[in-house]
């Protein structure tokens, strides 16, 4: 069964590559959705999975990249809304 997770960063997540971290480790997950950076420099991501695989992934997520500094993670689970085929940084 899918489910889905939108995941908010805050921290120094900008500039190091973490978008692109979060991206590889959704795509060996076969996990679909998106990752983007928002305005005050926080990160967003959505992702649609089997919930052990995004359960994975958002603890992929708090640790970031080598020369990021994750923060904060908030994380909203929902029902997933099947629009997306593959997962995107934006």
């Amino acid at each position: 069964m899918r489910e889905a997770v939108r995941v908010l960063i805050e921290g120094r997540v900008q500039g190091v590559g973490f978008r692109y971290f979060a991206q590889d480790a959704a795509m060996q997950l076969r996990l679909t959705g998106w990752v983007r950076n928002l305005p005050n420099g926080a990160v967003e991501a959505y992702a649609e999975g089997r919930r052990s695989d995004l359960e994975t992934w958002v603890a992929h997520i708090r640790q970031g990249p080598a020369l990021c500094r994750v923060e904060a993670v908030d994380t909203n689970w929902q029902p997933p809304q099947g629009t997306d085929s593959t997962f995107t940084v934006r």
